[in-house]
This record gives C-alpha cells, sequence and structure tokens, in this order.
C-alpha cells in the first residue's frame, strides 16, 4: 500500500527459487469461495485503508493479514490449497491499494468546493476506471520486472514466505489429490490468526474509548511562546499510526518524523520570528501558519522527489517495457510452443481491447466535468499514455521499495501539474472548470499506480508459490471492482462522522487528507495563484539536500537511508501524527535488537498485530459514523450515542494505555521465531 516514504534502492541479485507447485501441477486456484472471500476482504481492507489514509496520510500493505485470514477460513474446506490462498490475498491486497489511490485524490474535489458531498457514480466510475487500467497496464510488464529484473520485491517475498507457513510436508502428489492445504501447520495458523485478532481487538477498543465513549482525548499536544517565536509538540493516540511505524520499519519512520521537525521546530519558529509573533493560542497559531504557509515546503519537496523518482526509472522502465514487447512478440511467433501453466498472462490482444476500451469511460467522466467533447477527448488519450508510463514507474517502484513504500504521491502530483498546465493553456486562467478537471485525471492516474505497484507484488508472490497469472490478472480485477463500489460510502461515512480537510471548532476531529488537501491547493494555485512559491522553492532546496545526502549514504553503502518523498510526508503531517509513527518505528528497532541479540528474527506475530491494530481502529473508526446516517430514522441514533464522558483526564488515559499497547507489540515481535 503506497505511502510515500521511500526511494530506489540498490538491486538484489536474483535467486533462482523454484515455485511451491511447478508448473506442470494443476490445483484448484479459481474457485467460487476463494472468489467471494476475496471480495469481501477487498471490500473490508479496502474501507480500513481509506480511513487510515485519511487520518495519518499513509497506508500500508494488507496482503500477509489477508493470506492468514484465507488460510484460516479455507482451512474449514477440504482441497483448500496454497494456490486458492494466494489468490484470495491477490483481490484483498487490490482493494486496499485501490483506496491509496482514492483518498490521495477524490477528497479534493470536496475540499475546493466542487461538490458538496461525493457523488457516488462519479467516485465508483474514477476508482474503477482507474484501477482496471491499472491491472492492464501491469500485464505486459510482468515477465520483465517480475521474471527477468532483479528486484526485491520484499511484500511479494515475505506474502510467498507466509503462505507457505502452511507447510508442503505432504508433498506435490499429495495437493494434486486435492488433500487440505498443503499440510498446513495448525499451531502456527493459530497463532497467527490469533495475532491478528488481539491486535484488531486493542486497536478497535481503544478507538471506540477515545472516539466512542469519550474516556480520553484523541492526542496529547503542548505548545508556547519561548525565544521570540512559538513552539509545539504533540503526539496522537492511535494504535493505528504506532502500527504504521512498526510496519515501515525504524529508517522510514525517523525520516518522517525528521520532515515533522523540519516543519514545526525549525519551519515555524524560524516563520515567526521573519514574519512577528502572531496573536492568540500558540498552539492555534502554529496549526494556522503551517496550514497557510509552511506545509508548501512539503509541495516542493514532493514535486522535486517526484522528478528525481521519475529521472532514476527512464531508463529501467523503458528496459522493461521492451522486454515484455518482445516476449510477447516472441509468445506470437513460436505457435508450436506451448506457454507453461505458470508463465500464462492474460492474452494480450484482450488486454489492448480492454485498454482501449477504457479510454470510453475516461471520457464519459471528463465531459461530465468539462462540457466540452474535444478536450475530454483529449485528456482521455492524455491520462492512458500518462497512466501507463506511471503504471509503469510504480510498478518498478514496488520492486525496489515495496507497494508500502510506493511514492504515488510524488506520481500524482507529477500528472497533476502537468494537467493543471494542460488545462491553464486549454482553458484559460481563472476557468472554475480547470482545478476540478485537474484533480479527475489526477485521480485516474494514482488508482492506476497504486494498484499497478500492488498487482507486480502479488503477482511475485504467485511466481514464487506457482500461481497462474492470468488467474491473478483476474482475481486483481475483481478486487479493483469490488471495492470501487463501496469507496464512496466509506468517504461519506468518514465525512459525515469526522469530517474530511483541515480541523474546524465544529469538527475538531476532523482527517486531514493531507495529499488530498495539497492536491486541490495546487491545481487551484495554478490557475487561481496565490500558491506560496517562496515555500515551494524552500522545500525543493529542502528536498536537493536531502537527496544529496542518500546519494552519500548509498555511496557509503549505509544501511540507514534519507528517502526524499518520506521527508516530504512528514513536512505535511500534523507532527503529532509523525511523532506515533516514529514511536512505532522505535518499537520495531527494539524489537529487532532483541530478537537478534537472542540469536534470531523479529516474530511474524508482531507484524501481524500491528496490522491487527490498523484494521481494527479504521473499522471502528468507520463504523462509528453509521449512528449519524441512522440519525434520520430514529432519535435514538446520533453522534454521541455511546459517550459517556468528555475527556475528563485529557489524553493521559489514552497515552498510559497506547504505552501498554506499544509495550505488548515489542514483547509479541522481539520472541524468536
Amino acid at each position: 500500500m503506497p505511502n510515500d516514504a521511500a526511494s530506489p534502492e540498490s538491486r538484489e541479485p536474483p535467486v533462482a527459487v523454484p515455485p511451491v507447485v511447478p508448473a506442470s501441477v494443476r490445483l484448484p486456484e479459481l474457485t467460487i469461495k476463494g472468489v467471494l472471500l476475496g471480495i469481501l476482504l477487498a471490500i473490508v481492507l479496502g474501507g480500513a485503508n481509506a480511513y487510515l489514509g485519511l487520518f495519518a496520510g499513509m497506508t500500508v500493505s494488507a496482503s500477509i493479514p489477508a493470506a492468514v485470514v484465507s488460510m484460516a477460513v479455507l482451512r474449514a474446506f477440504r482441497n483448500s490449497n496454497i494456490l486458492e490462498n494466494n489468490l484470495v490475498q491477490t483481490a484483498a491486497s487490490a482493494g486496499e491499494s485501490l483506496a491509496a489511490g482514492v483518498i490521495f485524490t477524490i477528497p479534493a474535489l470536496v475540499l475546493m468546493g466542487h461538490w458538496e458531498s461525493f457523488d457516488y457514480w462519479q467516485v465508483t466510475a474514477l476508482a474503477a476506471v482507474g484501477g482496471v487500467v491499472g491491472v492492464l497496464f501491469s500485464i505486459p510488464l510482468r515477465r520483465a520486472l517480475v521474471v527477468e529484473e532483479r528486484l526485491r520485491f520484499p511484500e511479494g517475498v515475505a506474502t510467498a514466505e507466509v503462505l507457505k507457513t502452511g507447510g508442503v510436508a505432504r508433498g506435490v502428489d499429495a495437493m494434486v489429490e486435492g488433500l487440505t492445504d498443503a499440510g498446513a501447520d495448525d499451531s502456527t495458523q493459530r497463532s497467527s490468526i490469533r495475532a491478528l485478532g488481539l491486535g484488531a481487538l486493542a486497536g478497535a477498543a481503544m478507538k471506540f474509548a477515545e472516539a466512542g465513549m469519550g474516556l480520553w482525548g484523541g492526542t496529547l499536544t503542548v505548545g508556547g511562546r519561548a525565544l521570540g517565536t512559538i513552539w509545539v509538540l504533540g503526539i496522537n493516540l492511535s494504535p493505528a499510526l504506532v502500527g504504521v511505524g512498526y510496519i515501515v520499519g525504524l529508517n522510514i519512520a525517523v525520516v518522517v518524523f525528521a520532515g515533522g521537525v523540519i516543519a514545526w521546530l525549525i519551519g515555524i519558529p524560524v516563520y515567526v520570528w521573519q514574519a512577528g509573533l502572531p496573536a492568540g493560542d500558540a498552539i492555534n497559531a502554529a496549526y494556522g501558519i503551517w496550514s497557510t504557509q509552511i506545509r508548501y515546503l512539503g509541495v516542493g519537496a514532493m514535486v522535486v522527489g517526484g522528478l528525481w523518482a521519475l529521472i532514476n526509472l527512464i531508463g529501467p522502465v523503458r528496459r522493461g517495457i521492451a522486454s515484455g514487447i518482445a516476449a510477447y512478440r516472441a509468445a506470437r511467433s513460436d505457435q508450436g510452443i506451448r506457454v507453461v501453466r505458470t508463465e500464462h498472462d492474460a492474452p494480450m490482444n484482450y488486454v489492448l481491447i480492454a485498454t482501449a476500451l477504457c479510454a470510453i469511460p475516461m471520457f464519459a467522466v471528463y465531459q461530465m466535468v468539462l462540457q466540452q467533447a474535444a478536450i475530454s477527448a483529449l485528456l482521455a488519450v492524455l491520462m492512458l499514455f500518462a497512466g501507463f508510463f506511471f503504471a509503469a514507474i510504480a510498478g518498478y517502484m514496488a520492486g525496489l521499495v515495496g507497494s508500502s513504500n510506493n511514492p504515488i504521491s510524488g506520481v500524482t502530483i507529477a500528472t497533476l501539474l502537468f494537467a493543471s498546465f494542460v488545462l491553464l493553456w486549454l482553458l484559460g486562467p481563472d476557468n472554475p472548470i480547470g482545478p476540478p478537471a485537474a484533480v479527475f485525471v489526477g485521480a485516474m492516474v494514482a488508482c492506476a499506480a497504486a494498484i499497478s505497484g500492488d498487482t507486480m507484488q502479488d503477482l511475485k508472490a504467485g511466481h514464487l508459490v506457482g500461481a497462474t497469472p492470468w488467474r491473478q490478472q483476474f482475481m486483481e480485477l475483481v478486487g479493483v471492482i469490488s471495492a470501487a463500489f463501496v469507496m464512496m460510502p466509506v468517504l461519506y461515512l468518514l465525512q459525515a462522522r469526522y469530517g474530511i480537510g483541515p480541523p474546524t471548532e465544529a469538527q475538531p476531529d476532523s482527517l486531514t487528507a493531507p495529499q488530498a488537501t495539497l492536491m486541490g491547493s495546487v491545481a487551484t494555485g495554478v490557475f487561481e495563484g496565490g500558491l506560496p512559491w517562496t515555500m515551494i522553492v524552500i522545500g525543493a532546496v529542502v528536498a536537493v539536500f536531502v537527496i544529496i545526502l542518500d546519494k552519500t549514504l548509498e555511496t557509503r553503502q549505509a544501511s540507514f537511508r534519507t528517502p526524499v518523498l518520506a521527508v516530504a510526508v512528514g513536512i505535511y503531517l500534523p507532527l503529532e501524527l509523525t511523532t506515533s509513527i516514529f514511536i512505532g518505528g522505535l518499537v520495531w528497532w527494539a524489537a529487532e535488537r532483541s530478537a537478534a541479540a537472542g540469536g534470531g528474527e523479529q516474530s511474524l506475530r508482531g507484524l501481524l498485530l500491528a496490522s491487527g491494530m490498523i484494521t481494527g481502529e479504521a473499522l471502528v473508526g468507520i463504523g462509528l459514523a453509521l449512528p449519524i446516517v441512522l440519525s434520520s430514522w430514529s432519535p435514538v441514533f446520533g453522534a454521541d450515542m455511546f459517550r459517556v464522558a468528555t475527556a475528563p483526564l485529557g489524553g493521559w488515559p489514552g497515552f498510559v494505555a497506547l504505552s501498554a499497547l506499544a509495550y505488548g507489540l515489542y514483547r509479541a515481535a522481539s520472541s524468536r521465531r
């Protein structure tokens, strides 16, 4: 799941590992029960990731939790197997990846005032078409990026390892006979599902106690005036954020927190020294300065980081595309050679036809906004070309650093700026329809790029376990379309319960939607002017220095790196969010040291517990919106129907609970496996 917190790393040499299930063996892979379970998990995890992205500006991969749930559920059926479990996690991960593309862009249409609320069919069309295009664009790149390129695909490899925990003790012959799921280790699966469940219960309980019952506040924030300026420190008491920090690890967590330090402990004080002390409360003043000025440092850093990623990847992507085309031509010319099962992609002629047909709904969506057929047609064509290029970039980046660290915001910002300037040239300045039209283009590209990166991770996992590629590609489409139909209801519920955008007096706990807020500001600023260009330029300069530092560390083969897009994420997140992510990274580091001291590695239970914390909090966060929607039916329902207090002790009880949960996460992760 893309969280924009990575930069390219050196590629590892390929390791020739035979698949778990050889190409000559055929198992029940694409089954009705697997499809239904995949749809359900795509919907649930897609909704959870939508909440997380709007709240934290970051998303994480759910492939491993989905694989664990699939193995636990499908064990109830006699003929389940590793390939069926792989297809379930493929569909589920597509749903959660689509959420990233949606929440990074589409809320901007509400924040800009283009929509009063989310339009169901337009949101669904944007998500579905963008996601489908992402899957289609990834198909010609599979052989080049998954099979031939020496890429890490960390989450794909990890997911394959989790799927293998089912074991192959009975051997392939037993699997062919349809016996169980390859001799799964019952104790391992029970331990895994227990960790996932406990994490979900803990995250859900803390969110319900804070947001539902009002037992404590959601943040601890202190601020004041000193040394002629204002200072603010804070922590968000969110299990989900600690889980995010644990999953991304100490390196990324530190760099994201460093971005927060640049914005809040350097940028805001320096700005106040230059502009003078503001009146009123120091904390509110700091948030106002960050919202109107300092966060645009992140825009400059994001643009430079996105361009840097593109420059670095043009050559590899060009080689990958050429390799994919060569493989397709070879398959076409060798009519007498039968393609083995594990190399059987969706037919390329059908892929090309489907891709061309996607231009029709793209045109229809743009035409609804612009009401100008020629410009709508041009945007549809531009989106196809830009979508393919950026989908290839996202797929390659997923191979380098994983889906969770894929810099989708950088890709989307670059697309948005390009679309904005094209529309500015076509429509002229001060045209009110220009900014939302640019966001529509960016939304489709963001969805396509997010899904492309996820598809490559899933295809890597499938390549290692011996899956059939075309079946995985089909399940990606199933996951995308399933999640697309629930994105708007999830966004509607979250908007009704919390609000989306900068916090207000009426909605102090609003989900900040940092990427979507920036997308809307950038698109509007291109047409109307008013962007704080000084801050954007300073952010770009900061990004250049971060890139130089990162290249220096790379030259010295340092284990610690400073990916520029992670710094940009930290700059445009509220400080209390980056603090919680940093704490999660510290828990990962402490568990890693403890496990290493014992001569082992971190237990998978830590990752599953962290994933459960994210999912549990997210589902309760969405569920707390339901009473507001149901309030029109009965006065029994309402936003405060569960509330028993109004944070009598502030955030301190939540801090104690979160500390205990972090310690439990450390203990679970540090035990030897």
